[in-house]
């Protein structure tokens, strides 16, 4: 964070005033972000889980889920499956331009979304199997 405001502060000359001024900030805090994570491979953008069926034939009713919780869970997710959520999903990047970003190939950024959607999913799936529980 502090490394983006940097970069900001260091090519404000440079802001021509076209569009504006959050996102052209905006632009800077990602890609300062993905250089980070670049620069730190050890936090390994692709991660293979073995996949649980468990929840695979649930239900999902409509869900009181707050988006705090919905965040947390989010943020629970492994470091590329999380990356890759947020850019597409939370920043509207395509495929092409995560994988342009990242370093990684465009069937990789979509394998890596579809992971993290199911993952997110059994963790929907357990909380609500949780709640059902709680409430009898």
């Amino acid at each position: 964070m502090i490394e983006s405001f940097m970069k900001i502060f260091e090519k404000l000359p440079q802001y021509e005033g076209k569009g504006s001024f959050e996102g052209w900030m905006k632009r800077i805090v990602v890609t300062q972000s993905l250089m980070t994570l670049r620069s730190n491979r050890h936090l390994m953008m692709e991660v293979h889980v073995e996949e649980d069926h468990q929840y695979e034939h649930f239900h999902y009713e409509s869900t009181d889920l707050e988006a705090e919780d919905l965040m947390d869970m989010v943020e629970s997710l492994p470091v590329g499956y999380r990356t890759v959520f947020n850019l597409y999903a939370i920043e509207g990047y395509a495929h092409q331009e995560i994988a342009d970003l990242l370093g990684i190939s465009e069937s990789t950024s979509k394998s890596q979304l579809n992971r993290a959607r199911n993952v997110l999913k059994e963790k929907i799936a357990s909380q609500q199997l949780i709640k059902k529980r709680i409430n009898g």
